[in-house]
């Protein structure tokens, strides 16, 4: 893309058009808000679904978390955003008091005491950001598929951005007087790289860490069999000391998840990173092995599927809720703002928003 030189930015209208980049829980908190304010908003996704590490998997078993497994309510705000905008939705998860297992199975440490409740969305994870996000998608507000590969100072002193559609469409470049992006860390300093307006933005992002995780859903159809209920412990989710594993859940434990056996294998960060350019397969292969040895489960799964989240876990928090820079007019939020839980990533998104309305009615 062609660079230009710094412009002024325009007076604040009372509506502005304002790209939103992700479509996790932090880019529909962000968009959500500034839609209600009346603003024009385009929110953008790379991915053909919405919710990030909040969305689902289908199997011919049943459905899988395979990213975010349940979600705590903190802060007040995201408790409002649950009842209101997706009633129903939320569903206490009574696996909440886990334990420490080791390589063997073994419990090193008692279930804690359930200091708070862990919820999950039902029927799948991924229903929560789907309810957020159906309002946008009736109004044509919502872009699957759409990646951005690039931004430049556009002639008014907006941005425009180079947009890749689905299908292996040409790029097409769309103008927007606010972008605000709602993606992991690493992606975000990728995309401040392509314009020279923005480079001043990246050290702000120089602290903040992510790790990959790789992780390994199972089914044993055969668990479904009559006078048969589970396989392997009579616990439903786990931290582990094992080597390679750091989390595991039992997927059915879930409410109306459906009664199909299916476990959720999280690897550890260091695991991970290690064998983060492995193939699938062979990576699913050791999983498979490490989770056995902890649940004692050697059945021959009905289903077996591994997938690398490439920025999965926040190692090292920016320490604030969001950035925004008004004189830009770029904002950046995520739950690496704050930490790696689904409700930071809605209070980043939610208090980015928030910023830019004040902004705009100056």
């Amino acid at each position: 893309m062609s660079r230009h030189r710094p412009h002024p930015r325009p007076q604040a209208s009372p509506s502005q058009r304002i790209a939103v980049i992700g479509a996790g829980i932090a880019g529909l908190a962000c968009a959500r808000t500034l839609v209600q304010a009346g603003h024009d908003v385009t929110l953008l996704e790379a991915t053909p679904q919405v919710g990030g590490r909040t969305a689902s998997s289908d199997s011919p078993f049943g459905s899988f978390d395979g990213g975010a497994q349940y979600f705590t309510v903190r802060d007040a705000r995201f408790g409002q955003a649950l009842e209101t905008a997706a009633p129903g939705v939320a569903r206490r998860w009574s696996a909440s008091a886990v334990r420490v297992r080791d390589e063997h199975g073994r419990q090193l440490e008692a279930a804690p005491p359930a200091s708070e409740a862990h919820w999950v969305a039902t029927p799948t994870m991924g229903a929560l950001a789907q309810c957020w996000a159906e309002p946008l998608r009736a109004a044509a507000r919502l872009r699957l598929g759409t990646r951005v590969l690039g931004l430049a100072r556009a002639g008014r002193g907006g941005w425009q951005l180079r947009l890749q559609g689905p299908g292996g469409k040409p790029p097409v470049d769309s103008t927007f007087e606010t972008v605000l992006f709602a993606t992991p860390a690493p992606d975000v300093r990728e995309l401040l790289s392509t314009s020279e307006q923005t480079g001043a933005l990246a050290p702000t992002l120089q602290a903040v860490e992510m790790a990959p995780c790789w992780t390994l859903m199972l089914a044993f159809a055969q668990a479904s069999q009559p006078g048969l209920y589970t396989l392997g412990p009579q616990w439903n989710a786990a931290r582990s000391t094992h080597h390679r594993i750091a989390w595991l859940a039992r997927e059915s434990s879930k409410p109306q998840r459906g009664g199909i056996e299916r476990w959720t294998v999280q690897a550890s960060s260091a695991w991970s990173q290690e064998h983060a350019g492995d193939d699938a397969q062979r990576v699913g292969a050791k999983l498979q092995k490490a989770f056995a040895e902890v649940t004692g489960i050697r059945a021959t799964p009905s289903h077996a599927q591994a997938r690398l989240w490439p920025h999965a876990r926040t190692v090292q928090a920016l320490g604030r809720p969001f950035v925004w820079d008004a004189a830009l007019g770029i904002g950046l939020c995520g739950d690496w703002c704050l930490g790696q839980r689904v409700e930071d990533a809605f209070v980043s998104g939610l208090e980015l928003a928030l910023t830019v309305l004040g902004e705009v009615e100056r």
